[in-house]
């Protein structure tokens, strides 16, 4: 090989790489257009090749170490480069994008918050007129502790705080995630799931109100119930947008309904696991903590949920 020649064959490429990668150094990899981020990446592939030709034919320690380090160069701003972006696409999802989606959804999410107070009033009405519909929806052992020893069930997580947690966490998200593919069922079980446990929190909210423990029991689900109950009527009004694709595609095909709605839905699923995933953390530690005073809890709680109203409201700027 001759390698004057080839030196002078391939030095345009290395210059032009080398000129791509102070742009994109100076001002990211955005400043490229589509074209050159192809012309950056072919270029890296041809110079690598170069850089081992170079070492095969021992063309010289100087240019073998300026290649070595025009390729580190482009391997750092193409594929460290494509990370970074991708960790600013997740940080704009959770800061922009995951708003928009339950504005756009908000008539669905609502739809799931009704579902789950009618089951509450309801539970309400007929364990205020009937005591033994209570006993159909609470377990007999919590009905025993609120009604005979005047105390609430909250005091079994205190000492245990880590493996409650965890625990309350896996079911929340089991919950919802259940509630989202019930979709699939023509949204029947998504309904199911919503009403069922609204009955279930209305029984024993009655249960508790009947004991006068109702000021104790809404210290504690305040706190962490003012993500966990919207995250799981944001997982409701998922499944509802798949049931909507399948029951009314509207406008479009079956097929392309289910992807329009099910983008959404999956927007929405996305934005409720780090939700499920606080809340269970507050569940399992600050809820039930005999240390917190309860004025203070309803404060935690009404503090939360105001400001993710606010979280969920913010729109982006254009």
């Amino acid at each position: 090989m001759n390698i004057q020649r080839w030196i002078a064959r391939r030095e345009p490429n290395w210059k032009r790489l080398d000129a791509l990668l102070k742009q994109v150094e100076k001002k990211g990899l955005k400043s490229l257009q589509a074209t050159q981020i192809k012309e950056l990446a072919s270029l890296y592939r041809s110079v690598s090749a170069d850089l081992a030709r170079s070492r095969t034919h021992q063309v010289g320690n100087t240019l073998v170490q300026d290649l070595q380090i025009l390729t580190s160069r482009a391997y750092n701003q193409i594929y460290q480069g494509s990370r970074r972006q991708e960790w600013q696409a997740v940080i704009d999802f959770y800061k922009w994008g995951f708003p928009a989606t339950v504005q756009q959804t908000s008539g669905y999410i609502a739809a799931a918050t009704a579902l789950f107070l009618l089951g509450s009033a309801i539970a309400w009405w007929f364990t205020w007129q009937d005591p033994v519909f209570m006993s159909l929806i609470v377990p007999q052992s919590m009905i025993e502790k609120v009604r005979d020893k005047h105390e609430l069930w909250m005091g079994s997580i205190v000492g245990i705080e880590p493996l409650a947690s965890s625990s309350i966490t896996i079911n929340n998200i089991q919950v919802s995630f259940a509630a989202i593919a019930g979709g699939i069922t023509a949204g029947a079980f998504t309904v199911y799931i919503l009403f069922f446990n609204g009955i279930s929190i209305g029984a024993v909210a009655t249960l508790v109100g009947q004991n006068n423990l109702a000021y104790p029991f809404w210290a504690f689900v305040f706190p962490h119930g003012s993500l966990e109950l919207p995250a799981i009527f944001f997982a409701g009004g998922a499944g509802l947008l798949i049931a909507r694709a399948i029951l009314f595609p509207g406008k479009y095909k079956r097929g392309d309904a289910l992807k329009f709605y099910g983008s959404q839905a999956s927007q929405l699923v996305f934005g409720i696991v780090p939700m499920l995933i606080i809340a269970g953390t507050i569940e399992g530690f600050f809820s039930p903590s005999p240390l917190v005073p309860e004025p203070f809890k309803y404060l935690a709680g009404i503090g939360i949920f105001a400001l993710l109203v606010l979280y969920c409201n913010h729109k982006r700027s254009i």
